[in-house]
């Protein structure tokens, strides 16, 4: 197969319950000719594969997944469109109103018979609620004729319900073994069924058929719970959006919104799109979206997230990114690509599982033939037994305990603002013993403002105004500050070209024919124009705090500017709650050494100042030799740092650059979230292993009483079935988990 034959498709597939649902519909697509890069989201419900279609067509596919019982529809998207797609009008029309977290309605087109329970369906309309129905109906039946006829007649009721009960199943497990998985609950399932059948053991067994499908109703209902979170999360952006064309509203599809157009956004209203204020002023909540409960003052200039409710006046909002780009679709697309990243915890588990089910059905094998062969044990009493360990052996609970965990934790971080790319990240967050902070913009404010300006060869206005032409265009926040200054001091404007950025070092441009630089002191020293006077002048105003910058051209210091930019209120919080959690913290700076000392001085934290990008890599390497590293930053500087640490984590108000090499992110630009991510963290795997010690404590229990004889079938149902609730309901702990709350 070759690129140029394949492409990328994606389909929704409804009834997935559990791990090893996804493993099932893994492991029958991989199998296939021209099948590759296989990726099955339990939670977002989502099929994504590489198809070459000359070797098999895409109905194949379909095919398949709807024999293991599942139900398949095509995205209602391009196969190689990624990210958040809101549903057209006809897909929102719906009755339920309902979408999934990738804004597909999760039943829609669903074919498939045992499709599971969706958002807008209770439990006893999908497939898998009518069987629990209609099993226990005729279980029903069956003891009612056992109390009003005699005991032969009872029997082949009981074994009529049981064949009724376990044909779905059994089809079930029939394409799972041509699909080359014979190793399947399903399977297991139908043997221990038909076995108890031939050992006269049908009441039993038609008991255990229907535990078995009421089980499957409950790994239902609590894997629709567990994607809830991120479902209201699709929801929270609004269908429609007033949109405002020479003077006049219309009202349109939000998900048909363009770059740079304008928008009338409602008291009351949610914003229908990210975009920037460019008129009014009003109170916006952006609690749903950030976790922050108190609503920010929006001005003109100020940024709005899609999703977020205008509480006060009228805003009209300029449209800076598109549907499938906005903050909602970012948060919904790092949870999508979280479930692929999945923990080190959880790939050991799925390998383990694959060798502990023909383990399990082995020593079944053993525990049926050998007490009756060696020791003339009767046979019907220990193929009961081995059915029943069949029964017990099941993986299910096992498979379940990390990525429940994992989705619950990732849900409960996405409605906080604290947003993890796996559970890979999790587990790497959780072993955190360093956090590595970037100063500007994540430890400070990132918004300086000029103090000082200090002219060497020309006047105030000529140092501004020099400055702002090198630093026009750039969303640097020291240039941010010095263009502000310049425009209220009304300095003139002076044209720029080849403006480029010298990372850890300034910018320069050629302004009115001479190349210009607005850099580091240490920068100008290195391009010898830096003398004693203009030194002195910086040594004074950094052991101030202040950020010291030169304005020189090629061999000419035109003047120094100082800006000073002040630490976060909850940053020193932060570096306390971090050393309480055991966990030692260093903030790294491209800055001087003086105002380096200035800042971590008041903050009570470790500092190394005056480091290039390439430094702050060896730093943050240095400090992994002896332990796990977390980086916080925000700038396009920080990226290298970011991706080289453990864990990267990036402030929601940082660049796309760092946003998208980071592992994590903290949208409400808190300090304090750092510590409360690692907190859930550490709430994740401690959950994570509740689970893995419930899930093989019960077995482990059962198996001894099964092989004693003291438990049967339908007690051995019951706990492979009540493992899996009690482990799922467990994680949904997660949910409620509050990051904040200190130890």
């Amino acid at each position: 197969m070759t690129a140029n034959d394949s492409a990328t498709y994606e389909w929704t597939v409804s009834g997935m319950d559990c791990a090893s649902c996804a493993g099932k519909v893994r492991g029958a697509v991989e199998r296939l000719p021209g099948v590759s890069d296989v990726d099955v989201a339990l939670m977002t419900e989502r099929l994504r594969l590489t198809l070459d279609e000359g070797q098999t067509p895409r109905n194949q596919i379909e095919a398949i997944v709807k024999r293991l019982g599942y139900g398949i529809a095509a995205k209602g998207s391009s196969p190689d469109r990624k990210g958040f797609v809101l549903p057209d009008d006809e897909q929102a029309s719906r009755a339920d109103g309902s979408r999934d977290a990738a804004g597909l309605e999760p039943n829609a087109g669903s074919t498939g018979p045992e499709s599971g329970p969706g958002p807008g369906s209770r439990w006893y309309q999908t497939a898998k609620g009518r069987l629990v129905i209609g099993t226990g109906l005729l279980l029903a039946a069956a003891w009612a004729v056992k109390l009003l006829a005699s005991q032969d007649v009872a029997t082949w009721a009981f074994i009529l319900a049981t064949l009724i009960g376990v044909a779905p199943i059994a089809r079930r497990a029939v394409a799972s073994a041509r699909a080359g998985m014979p190793f399947t609950i399903e399977m297991l399932m139908t043997i221990a069924a038909s076995g108890a059948l031939v050992i006269d053991a049908a009441e039993e067994a038609a008991l255990v058929v229907f535990l078995f499908a009421v089980g499957e109703v409950l790994e239902g209902v609590a894997a629709n719970k567990a994607r809830d979170g991120i479902r209201a999360l699709a929801r929270l952006v609004p269908k429609t959006a007033i949109l405002e064309i020479g003077g006049r509203t219309r009202v349109i599809p939000a998900d048909q919104l363009q770059v740079d157009q304008i928008v009338l956004v409602r008291p009351g209203d949610r914003v229908p799109a990210d975009g920037e204020v460019i008129e009014g002023t009003s109170g916006v909540d952006e609690s749903a979206v950030t976790g922050e409960s108190v609503p920010k003052l929006k001005e003109p200039g100020a940024s709005v997230f899609a999703g977020s409710i205008n509480s006060e006046a009228a805003l009209r909002v300029r449209v800076t990114k598109s549907a499938e780009d906005n903050t909602i679709a970012r948060i919904i697309r790092l949870v999508e690509e979280a479930e692929s990243a999945r923990a080190p915890t959880e790939r050991f588990i799925d390998r383990f599982s694959r060798i502990y089910m023909p383990a399990v059905v082995g020593v079944a094998v053993l525990v049926a033939i050998v007490p009756p062969l060696a020791f003339g044990q009767g046979w019907d009493t220990w193929i009961y037994r081995a059915l029943a360990l069949l029964l017990i052996g099941c993986p299910c609970a096992l498979v379940i305990s990390v990525p429940a965990s994992i989705a619950s934790a990732l849900s409960s971080g996405a409605r906080r603002g604290l947003l993890m790319k796996g559970g890979a990240v999790i587990e790497a967050a959780a072993a955190t013993t360093h956090v590595a902070f970037d100063k500007t913009g994540t430890l400070t404010h990132g918004r300086p403002r000029v103090t000082d300006v200090v002219p060497i060869s020309g006047s105030e206005t000529e140092v501004l105004a020099l400055a702002a032409a090198v630093e026009a265009g750039s969303s640097h926040p020291l240039a941010e500050a010095i263009l502000s200054r310049a425009e209220a001091a009304g300095a003139p404007f002076l044209a720029a070209t080849a403006a480029k950025a010298l990372p850890g070092k300034g910018a320069e441009a050629v302004v009115e024919g001479e190349t210009a630089w607005v850099g580091s002191p240490r920068f100008a020293g290195e391009r010898g124009v830096l003398d004693d006077h203009a030194l002195r002048a910086v040594v004074g105003m950094e052991d101030e705090g202040k950020t010291v910058v030169a304005v020189f051209r090629r061999s000419q210091l035109v003047g120094l500017v100082a800006l000073r930019d002040e630490p976060r209120e909850d940053a020193a919080r932060a570096v306390q709650q971090l050393k309480a959690l055991g966990i030692a913290s260093v903030m790294l700076t491209g800055d001087n050494r003086r105002t380096a000392a200035a800042i971590s001085a008041g903050l009570g934290i470790e500092h190394r100042a005056e480091l290039m990008p390439e430094d702050k890599v060896a730093a943050v390497r240095e400090m992994m030799a002896t332990g796990h590293v977390m980086m916080v930053g925000d700038g396009i500087n920080d990226a290298p740092a970011l991706a080289t640490a453990h864990i990267g984590v990036a402030m929601g108000s940082g660049t796309d650059v760092a946003l998208e090499t980071a592992d994590a992110a903290i949208l409400r630009n808190r300090v304090t979230d750092v510590a409360g991510k690692i907190r859930l963290a550490r709430a994740a795997m401690a959950n994570i292993r509740q689970n893995v010690a419930i899930a093989l404590g019960l077995k482990a229990v059962f198996l001894v009483t099964t092989i004693l004889g003291i438990t049967g079938l339908w007690i051995a149902i019951l706990a492979d079935t009540g493992a899996t609730v009690l482990v799922t309901l467990n994680a949904l702990r997660l949910l409620a988990f509050d990051p904040e709350r200190e130890a």
